[in-house]
């Protein structure tokens, strides 16, 4: 049986940001979801040139676009990706503890949380599968 380790950080688990789908808050919508398809997450970061998180977007959020805008798909596909982002996202820092992402991630109910700086830069992502099983010391 495993024991449950709460001494864990986000930066032993995250993913580290050269394995994140993340495109700039200028890329044209039909490109981040070509980049977003590239990684089976469901979810894209979006930053700005210096690399600040400005918005994410998920396959959820495609949904909702789908069923509630009234445009034709061509037009969706010209807008900039931050035009339909989430961006005031959940985010959490490298040195908190996992149980503390944890925590988060049940209550916004979601599986993936972008890591940041202090000042908001991205620097990778964590997963909920991962945390669990570093959880466990599986």
């Amino acid at each position: 049986m495993s024991t449950l380790k709460t001494d864990l950080i986000v930066r032993d688990v995250m993913m580290p940001l050269d394995k994140v789908p993340v495109v700039s808050h200028r890329t044209m919508f039909k490109d981040a979801l070509d980049e977003m398809g590239k990684v089976c997450l469901g979810i894209i970061c979006i930053t700005d040139s210096g690399g600040k998180l400005k918005g994410i977007f998920t396959d959820g959020d495609l949904r909702r676009l789908l069923i509630t805008e009234q445009k034709p798909m061509t037009a969706l596909f010209c807008d900039d990706i931050i035009t339909h982002s989430i961006k005031k996202c959940a985010t959490i820092a490298s040195d908190s503890t996992l149980i503390e992402a944890v925590e988060i991630m049940e209550k916004k109910q979601i599986w993936d949380l972008p890591v940041v700086t202090t000042d908001g830069k991205l620097l990778g992502m964590l997963h909920l599968h991962p945390v669990v099983k570093k959880l466990l010391g599986l």
